[in-house]
């Protein structure tokens, strides 16, 4: 049975998966979501004598329905190969009473590689199925990690062409590094005087602009995304849920149907609802705990039904987080309107217009699967020089805002029930933060680089190859602009 997509803001709107995958964005702004979520058919006991490739074919052929047995499983063994330095591919760490599930073995080392090294795969063979002429431009706006994903994922891959903006000053300084060195002759990396949120409208805003999709079809180019509100990057998410507790039933860890409970450090809200679809699969998730920083704006969604980004933006240890828009949380907003997209195009309007919406009581009874807290600058740190005094463990920023939040959690309910924390990107990507967390007078006077000698000694971790191979790099991509020249900085690389 073939799964359609439908757009969240246009109920006539109806396409294939591979149609959805190649637009990446609807009409009109709407995201598209499949029309019924499908169920994880398939026993336990199997499952957990899989493998992570065997574990996503298993749940995204029942997603992406109209791409052929051979098309996925090449897809997923192009993905998920030596590009990962873990044969796991996602492994699993027991520390202080929780598993991390270790999202950052990838070629970037954070979790959107898990995504992001299969959308090229899944994109290409979309736009073979479709007879598309035109060459794809991947546009994408970045808080961080999806843009050093995404150019790895895309560079020098054939009839395809990447442009990456980033906040100029909302990264780190080694995501910085990671994009600006990325070579491939079809690759374009933006600084941008502004923040993440302001790059993503941008972006959104060239995807709407019919006159400038009409200049690039002339051209021979049609824009896709490879931003969470692609569905090919957040259908492989819900694979390492499924694969997590499989890996915890086959240990003996949980019975089967016993549930688990998921931490996600969340920004743009694609990573937890990602899990929020596993669990409506019919994976035995009990609560989806949504951790943020200092930019509690789901937080205070979670708390008060209202959604408002009208408030400080601030500039935090786990910049991926710092996002007032969470332009996934449109896709759960559908949902709990009914499939109403009339209702849900209410709603982004008035974000749009006033910078806030607020969702009805009985929409509100339906958040009761999530629970939603945040920490503070402090709190992520401690955490970190907590758990890495206890244990040696050392985890980065943004899963210490996770594992800070779900202190938080088990304090206020007594929830005892066993639980994963998504960890969704190497310390080595946050050195500085990490180890001023860990000692701050001790490493505060060191390099970039000599901090990640020294995280890698007292984690007794080896420095992942990534970040090796920028120590020396040379900075390629020098291009900034304003906010509003983005499309100009769009045609000049387009030559259009």
């Amino acid at each position: 049975m073939e799964l359609i997509y439908a757009s969240t803001r246009n109920k006539e709107e109806r396409v294939t998966a591979s149609q959805a995958i190649l637009k990446g964005l609807a009409k009109g702004g709407g995201l598209y979501v499949p029309t019924e979520i499908p169920a994880l058919d398939i026993d336990m006991e199997k499952l957990s004598g899989m493998t992570y490739q065997e574990t996503a074919y298993e749940v995204m052929r029942r997603f992406f329905t109209d791409f052929t047995e051979e098309e996925l499983k090449h897809c997923i063994s192009s993905a998920y190969d030596s590009k990962f330095d873990t044969e796991e591919i996602a492994p699993l760490v027991s520390a202080e009473g929780a598993y991390y599930l270790e999202l950052f073995h990838g070629s970037t080392i954070a979790f959107k590689d898990m995504a992001l090294s299969i959308l090229p795969h899944l994109l290409i063979t979309a736009a073979r199925k479709n007879q598309v002429k035109n060459d794809i431009v991947i546009l994408t706006a970045t808080s961080g990690d999806t843009g050093k994903a995404a150019l790895a994922g895309f560079a020098d891959v054939e009839h395809t062409k990447i442009i990456v903006f980033y906040p100029k000053d909302g990264v780190s300084p080694i995501q910085k590094k990671q994009m600006v060195t990325q070579k491939g002759e079809n690759t374009y990396v933006v600084g941008i005087n502004g923040n993440f949120d302001q790059a993503q409208t941008g972006v959104k805003k060239m995807f709407s602009d019919e006159k400038l999709a009409e200049i690039m079809n002339q051209a021979g180019y049609q824009f896709s995304s490879a931003n969470s509100i692609n569905i090919g990057r957040l259908v492989p998410q819900i694979v390492y849920y499924v694969y997590a507790y499989a890996k915890l039933y086959a240990g003996g860890e949980i019975t089967k149907g016993e549930k688990i409970n998921v931490v996600v450090p969340t920004g743009n809200f694609g990573n937890i609802l990602a899990a929020f679809y596993a669990k409506n699969m019919g994976l035995p998730i009990g609560k989806l705990i949504c951790a943020s920083n200092e930019n509690k704006v789901l937080y205070d969604f979670f708390t008060t039904g209202t959604y408002d980004k009208n408030r400080e933006f601030k500039l935090t240890s786990s910049p991926s987080m710092d996002i007032l828009i969470s332009s996934n949380l449109e896709r759960l907003i559908y949902r709990l309107a009914g499939d109403d997209a009339e209702k849900n195009a209410e709603f982004m309007c008035a974000l749009g217009k006033e910078g806030r919406y607020e969702i009805t009581p009985k929409m509100r009874e339906e958040l009761k699967d999530f629970y939603g807290s945040y920490t503070t600058e402090e709190e992520t740190a401690e955490f970190i020089r907590n758990l890495y005094e206890k244990t040696g463990y050392v985890i980065d920023t943004h899963t210490a805002v996770a594992a800070g939040v779900y202190e938080k959690y088990k304090k206020e309910t007594g929830d005892s029930t066993k639980t994963v924390i998504a960890s969704t990107a190497s310390p080595f990507k946050f050195t500085r933060s990490v180890m001023d967390a860990i000692d701050r007078d001790k490493y505060s006077s060191l390099g970039d680089f000599e901090l990640v000698d020294e995280l890698s000694k007292i984690a007794n971790v080896k420095v992942p190859q990534a970040i090796e191979e920028i120590r020396s790099a040379p900075e390629l991509h020098k291009t900034v602009c304003e906010v509003d020249e983005m499309e100009e900085a769009v045609k000049k690389f387009l030559k259009i």
